[in-house]
């Protein structure tokens, strides 16, 4: 016994590594800045950025610098617009502009497209961040309630242990037989392994939490033990569909959904764009110097001069027939939007579907509590009762086990109903847009 109680005092008191016990909010912090998935979301997030900036540098003007050099060999025409057999060099210099001026409204709604695609892709990381958020109070609350089922496996080792001595002193003096003795014995052993099975979930628990948080290793890893709250009761206070509605305005993977909806319309908006006529205007300088073999050519600098020229110009281009193209673009963006009008009612449907869940667990724990606390209670005082009357001699050590084991029963069951309780109510908070916590 002295060496189990040592080990899991070690355990639970552990600071190795870390200075002090790790509260829920401190491990859901820590976890939403170190995961991996999240640091890619992120990026993508990153991405969306840098095209929702393209999208809007659409709208501005181009600007391009060009420069040649050509040469020719044999026939040529030369500057006196005949041919004559020569060799010619020429160097010519740009500068151009365009811009567009009417596209068909594609680049303002290519640019709220993408910053739809960014809301619903800062939503999706939200959503991550939910799903992590739900993975660490789910452990967390799974290592407390391990550390009291370890503290009533040590309790009933530390009852065990009492009653070995007293029939060891007893059939010292002929009033316990060995049978008794051995037969304690047994029990106390198998205490002990209900600990050390105890004891093997809770290290496994917390690893599982460590990493879910990305720390390199549990030593010394441990958590705070929160005040918990069980006894209020939310039965007559909310139903599943006031959850869902206030979940319906808050949770980042409805509005997720509502965004790519709305990127829909602006896509077959993009598609129809090619229905309509685009204007572009355009601009340029240039100039150039010719070296005709055989000629006087004037110098560089003088032809370059002279050679100067300026241009604008208006493009404008009319669809008339482009194979079904645009229509069939069209058509398919209708049908894209339709499916992410499916998708946004397959989440809600889904959401619903899980409020509905948690709502129902939450009051059957809520009833599984209250029973549980009434089979304790019971239990203690027949316990407390049988203790009294096997130290009278008036029961056997069979009867005082059987007590004991009922009471530990339920002592554990107890305690799972409470956690499963706390944990419950806690989603349905989380459920409606409020911080997990316990």
């Amino acid at each position: 016994m002295k060496s189990i109680a040592l080990s899991v005092l070690m355990l639970l008191g552990a600071t190795g590594t870390f200075a002090e016990d790790w509260t829920l909010k401190q491990c859901i912090d820590h976890a939403l800045e170190h995961n991996i998935s999240l640091k890619q979301r992120e990026n993508e997030c990153r991405k969306e950025k840098i095209q929702l900036s393209t999208a809007r540098s659409a709208q501005l003007p181009d600007l391009n610098v060009g420069a040649s050099q050509d040469f020719s060999f044999g026939r040529s025409l030369g500057m006196d617009n005949t041919y004559s057999k020569r060799n010619t060099s020429s160097t010519g210099f740009s500068l151009n502009t365009s811009m567009p001026i009417l596209t068909g409204n594609r680049i303002p709604n290519t640019i709220m497209l993408h910053q739809l695609n960014l809301e619903a892709t800062r939503a999706e990381l939200e959503k991550a961040r939910n799903d992590i958020r739900m993975q660490i109070a789910q452990q967390y609350i799974q290592i407390v309630y391990d550390k009291e089922i370890l503290a009533v496996a040590l309790r009933q080792i530390a009852i065990d242990s009492m009653q070995c001595a007293r029939l060891t002193e007893m059939e010292k003096h002929g009033k316990a037989t060995l049978t008794d003795v051995l037969q304690q014995q047994s029990t106390m052993a198998q205490s002990r392994l209900t600990a050390t099975q105890a004891e093997n979930s809770y290290r496994l628990d917390l690893l599982a939490l460590s990493q879910l948080l990305e720390l390199p290793s549990p030593d010394g890893f441990s958590i705070a033990t929160p005040a918990l709250n069980s006894d209020q009761s939310i039965i007559t206070a909310i139903n599943p569909e006031l959850i869902f509605s206030e979940a319906v305005a808050v949770k980042p993977e409805v509005a997720a959904n509502v965004s790519r909806l709305k990127a829909a319309d602006k896509s077959i908006l993009i598609a129809k764009a090619d229905l309509y006529p685009t204007l572009s205007f355009g601009a340029g300088l240039g100039t150039n110097y010719y070296n005709s073999s055989g000629m006087d050519n004037d110098g560089f600098s003088s032809q370059m001069k002279n050679n100067f020229s300026q241009s604008i110009r208006f493009s404008l281009n009319v669809p008339i027939f482009n194979r079904f193209s645009t229509r069939n673009n069209i058509r398919a963006a209708r049908i894209e939007k339709e499916n992410q009008q499916l998708a946004l009612d397959n989440v809600k449907k889904t959401l619903y579907k899980e409020i509905q869940q948690v709502y129902y667990n939450t009051v059957a724990a809520e009833a599984k509590y209250e029973r549980s606390k009434q089979a304790q209670v019971t239990s203690q005082a027949a316990f407390n009762l049988t203790q009294a009357k096997y130290e009278n001699g008036k029961a056997t050590i069979t009867e005082f086990n059987e007590a004991k084991n009922n009471m530990m029963k339920a002592d554990s069951d107890l305690i799972q109903a409470r956690y499963e309780l706390v944990f419950q109510k806690a989603l349905i908070d989380f459920y409606r847009g409020r911080d997990l916590n316990f």
